[in-house]
């Protein structure tokens, strides 16, 4: 798959999220990335404030990030429906992160 076929998967997974979600998103910028250095298993990672953690000291940090792994999703799925489910699992896991929702929490109601 491209490179722009996939960077469309991220965003229709982001279309799933209702408007009023989007429009709470702050200071959040979402890339597409090869895979992690550290952990090229990992599929995706949010780095950043969660804006349960804000406070109003919150000013001039540089955006939050969202990365999402091509090439480990890439490997783990075997077709392009299956690619499309869970590319949305993980924006949507790690947009919960941003929204501060634990990983436990995530897991537990099918966003793992």
């Amino acid at each position: 798959m491209s490179e722009r076929a996939f960077e469309n998967l991220v965003g229709d997974a982001l279309d799933l999220l209702p408007e009023e979600l989007m429009h709470a998103m702050s200071n959040v910028v979402i890339l597409v990335r090869p895979h992690n250095d550290d952990d090229p298993t990992i599929l995706g990672l949010y780095s950043g404030v969660a804006l349960t953690e804000r406070t109003t000291e919150y000013s001039g940090f540089l955006p939050d990030t969202i990365e999402i792994y091509r090439e480990p999703l890439l490997a783990m799925c075997d077709s392009i429906p299956q690619l499309r489910r869970e590319v949305a699992v993980t924006v949507l896991h790690e947009v919960g992160h941003h929204f501060g929702i634990s990983d436990e929490w995530l897991h537990a109601n099918g966003w793992g």
